[in-house]
């Protein structure tokens, strides 16, 4: 694996059009209460019937990377009077499920209480051995497996009442369950966009995607790497300009969704293609430009990764580049460009901005030998 930098603080980035964006939609959604015993639950989180997503890849049985998601960030008393509340018999907060065309369900909010409590069937939690702690003197100590035939027996037939989700419409993404991410998030820091997609559309492209955030020249390029998946976004990003550029609307968000959505088990472009001219591109633009590629000021600036991008891969697609040094003249007179820049600095999701500056960007690359 190609080395990387992992920073302490997040890589600042000019890209704030999209956190402010509404998506305009109307939906068909079907919801329904279903209550489940918490050793039901649990069991069918160990056959990967609930997915509850992790950053870290969780490949099942049959080796499918079922995605991933914000790291376990409970505190261990939290999670100790979670389990006791069960033991004793008191309600517990409900948890948000979504019903995938598979049939399986992916945890929308309430990953924290589960994975609490398979952890604590388990017996493992962090990498360390799950004992209770903060609870009464009773449970002090045990395990799942330490514990009475009565207090097992009180866990287990414990009820959670789950509220169940499933987008009837539109079919061909799911973004009223990507709204409905946003506005839960009650597990602790609130989810950035590309940390709910990696969620919400796990498959195949998220592999690509993380595995080509690992390429040491786009590394090279974006810098450190970024603890809330601002890095994949930007390939992601790419990807979608580049296929999908003439077709854009705003707003971005739904862009990079509908993308997402569209290509999340690589039935449109194929992994190959993908590391292919993303790969080549930031290749050149590692043994070129450099470091200060995306970056017209300080930060990186998402505007100018999606166009310079863009715009040096349609060049390669005519053939390969026999003066790279061009780039580096090429790149410099782009981002000295008033219309450019102007196209990169403010209201960088406006659908003329967008068109603006992938103009200028192909221009500028287009006649490169």
């Amino acid at each position: 694996m190609a080395s990387m930098r992992i920073a302490e603080e997040e890589e600042p980035i000019d890209d704030l059009d999209e956190a402010n964006e509404v998506i305009p939609y109307n939906y068909s959604i079907t919801a329904y209460g279903a209550d489940y015993p918490v050793d039901a639950l649990v069991k069918r989180i160990e056959a990967n019937d609930i997915i509850v997503p992790r950053f870290n890849w969780q490949p099942n049985e049959n080796s499918e990377i079922v995605g991933f998601q914000r790291e376990y960030v409970w505190p261990r008393k939290k999670a100790d009077r979670f389990i006791e509340s069960l033991l004793l018999g008191l309600p517990v907060p409900g948890i948000f499920l979504v019903k995938e065309l598979s049939g399986r369900f992916l945890v929308l909010d309430g990953h924290q209480r589960l994975n609490s409590l398979h952890a604590f069937y388990q017996g493992i939690i962090d990498g360390v051995e799950y004992r209770l702690d903060s609870v009464q003197q009773r449970f002090q100590g045990k395990r799942y497996k330490d514990l009475g035939i009565e207090d097992q027996r009180r866990i287990n037939d414990s009820i959670i009442h789950a509220t169940v989700i499933r987008q009837d419409e539109p079919t061909e993404d799911q973004s009223s369950i990507y709204m409905i991410f946003e506005r839960l998030n009650t597990g602790g820091v609130n989810l950035q966009p590309q940390e709910i997609r990696v969620a919400l559309y796990h498959g195949e492209l998220v592999r690509v995607l993380q595995e080509l955030n690992d390429n040491a020249s786009w590394r090279t390029l974006y810098g450190n790497k970024s603890k809330r998946l601002k890095d994949l976004e930007m390939i992601l990003r790419f990807f979608a300009f580049f296929y999908h550029e003439r077709n854009y609307r705003s707003p971005m968000k739904d862009f990079l969704n509908r993308y997402m959505a569209s290509n999340q088990s690589l039935n449109r472009q194929s992994e190959k293609d993908l590391k292919r001219i993303f790969t080549s591109t930031v290749s050149l633009l590692s043994q070129t430009v450099g470091a200060k590629t995306f970056r017209p000021e300080r930060a990186i600036n998402a505007a100018v990764i999606d166009s310079v991008m863009t715009g040096l891969a349609r060049r390669l697609q005519s053939g390969g580049i026999i003066k790279p040094d061009e780039i580096i003249e090429r790149h410099a007179a782009l981002l000295r460009n008033e219309e450019y820049r102007d196209a990169v600095e403010t209201g960088t999701s406006q659908k003329a901005k967008v068109e603006t500056r992938f103009r200028l960007a192909m221009e500028a690359f287009a006649s490169i030998k």
